[in-house]
C-alpha cells in the first residue's frame, strides 16, 4: 500500500464528508432544486472525486519533491535553510503578537500572513546568501578568537615609523601578533602631516603609511584600536608614546632606535621590527659560500656591495672588479646591529 494510495483514500473520505455537509445546507440544495439528501449525495460524490484525483497533488507530491531536494541539498545549504526558516519564524512571531490585538478578522489574518512571509523571507535569504553569511560568520568568529580576552590582554602601541615601514602588516597577517594594536590619534595626526609634506619622498612615505594602516584595519587576523588619549603638557610625539605606554601598561612597537632606547630606559617593553627581521634572516657562518650579484662600489678601496633577498647588505672585499656580475663569495665576518645585519665576504677562490 503506497503513500499515494493512502493519500487518495484519505482525500476521498475527507472531501466526501466536507462535500456532503456542504450539500446538506438549505441554501445549497434549495438553489440546486434538489432534496437535501440528493444534494448531499451529489456534493459528497463531487468531493470524493476531487479528493481521489487531486489530493496527491498538494500532499504527497510536494512532500516527495521536498524530500528529494533535501536529499540532494548539500549539508551546509540545508543547515542554512533550517537556520533561515527558524530566524524568519521567530521574527515573524515577534511581529505577529501585537498584530493579534487587531479587530476580527484582522487579528488572525494579518499575523498568519506575517508568519508565512517571514518564514519565506528567512528561508529565501539564507539559501540565496548562505555562503556569504557563512563567510561573514567565519570572519567574525576568527576575529573573536584573535581578540585578546580579559583585562590582562597584551596591548601593543604602534608608532609612526612602524606604520611607514609597513612590515608590521606582514607580521600581523602571519598571525604572530598576539594582542591588540593600539594607534593613538596623535600618531595618526603625525602620519597625516608626513603625507601632506611638500617633500615628495616624505609625502609618499606618509601616504604609504596611511594605506598600510587601512590594510591593517581590514585584516581579520589582528585587532586594531584607535585611541584618543593624549598628553597636552607633552609636546613631542615620542615622549607622548612613552607616557601612554606606561599609562596603558603596553609594549611599544617601533623602528626608531632612539625612541626604543628611551622607552627601554623608562621600563617600557620595546618590540623592534628590525630586530625581528634580523632574527628571521638567513644565517651564514664564516667560511660558508653563496652566490650574490655585485651592484655597486663600496666605501673602501676595491670594495663591492650586494644585497641578499631579505635586504641584508654584503660588503665584498676586492668585489669592485665584479661590478654588475653574479659571483660566489665566502663569508669572512658578520656584524649584527639594531639597524640590520652586515655580512663581510670575499670572492670565493
Amino acid at each position: 500500500m503506497t503513500l499515494e494510495f493512502l493519500s487518495r483514500l484519505a482525500g476521498l473520505v475527507i472531501f466526501g464528508i466536507i462535500g456532503a455537509r456542504f450539500g446538506a445546507q438549505e441554501s445549497i440544495y434549495s438553489s440546486l432544486n434538489l432534496t437535501q439528501e440528493a444534494s448531499a449525495n451529489v456534493m459528497g460524490l463531487t468531493g470524493m472525486l476531487f479528493g481521489l484525483l487531486l489530493t496527491p497533488r498538494f500532499t504527497v507530491q510536494p512532500v516527495q519533491a521536498l524530500r528529494k531536494n533535501i536529499n540532494e541539498m548539500p549539508a551546509d545549504q540545508l543547515l542554512m535553510s533550517l537556520i533561515g526558516l527558524a530566524v524568519g519564524l521567530v521574527l515573524a512571531l515577534l511581529a505577529a503578537y501585537p498584530l493579534s490585538l487587531l479587530p476580527v478578522p484582522l487579528n488572525w489574518v494579518v499575523p498568519a500572513a506575517i508568519t508565512v512571509v517571514g518564514a519565506y523571507l528567512g528561508l529565501n535569504i539564507f539559501v540565496r546568501r548562505g555562503r556569504e553569511i557563512q563567510e561573514e560568520l567565519g570572519k567574525r568568529m576568527l576575529r573573536s578568537a584573535a581578540r585578546p580576552a580579559g583585562t590582562g590582554a597584551r596591548k601593543l602601541l604602534v608608532d609612526t615609523s612602524s606604520l611607514i615601514d609597513g612590515r608590521i602588516v606582514d607580521v600581523a597577517e602571519t598571525g604572530f601578533v598576539g594582542g591588540t594594536l593600539i594607534i593613538p590619534r596623535f600618531v595618526l595626526t603625525e602620519l597625516h602631516q608626513v603625507a601632506d609634506s611638500p617633500d615628495p619622498l616624505r609625502r609618499n612615505r606618509g601616504r604609504r603609511g596611511l594605506n598600510l594602516l587601512n590594510k591593517l584595519q581590514r585584516s581579520e587576523l589582528v585587532l586594531v584600536r584607535i585611541v584618543d588619549d593624549d598628553f597636552e603638557d607633552i609636546a613631542e610625539v615620542d615622549d607622548k608614546l612613552v607616557a601612554l605606554a606606561q599609562q596603558m601598561s603596553a609594549s611599544l612597537i617601533t623602528n626608531d632606535y632612539n625612541l626604543g632606547e628611551v622607552a627601554d630606559a623608562q621600563g617600557v617593553p620595546v618590540l623592534n621590527i628590525n630586530k625581528l627581521s634580523n632574527a628571521v634572516r638567513s644565517i651564514y657562518i664564516p667560511g660558508e659560500t653563496f652566490a650574490i650579484r655585485v651592484i655597486q662600489e663600496g666605501r673602501e678601496e676595491n670594495q663591492g656591495v650586494g644585497y641578499l633577498d631579505d635586504g641584508t647588505m654584503v660588503l665584498i672585499e676586492n668585489g669592485k672588479a665584479y661590478l654588475d656580475r653574479n659571483i660566489q663569495v665566502e663569508v669572512t665576518k658578520l656584524i649584527n646591529r639594531d639597524t640590520g645585519r652586515i655580512i663581510f665576504a670575499s670572492p670565493a677562490s
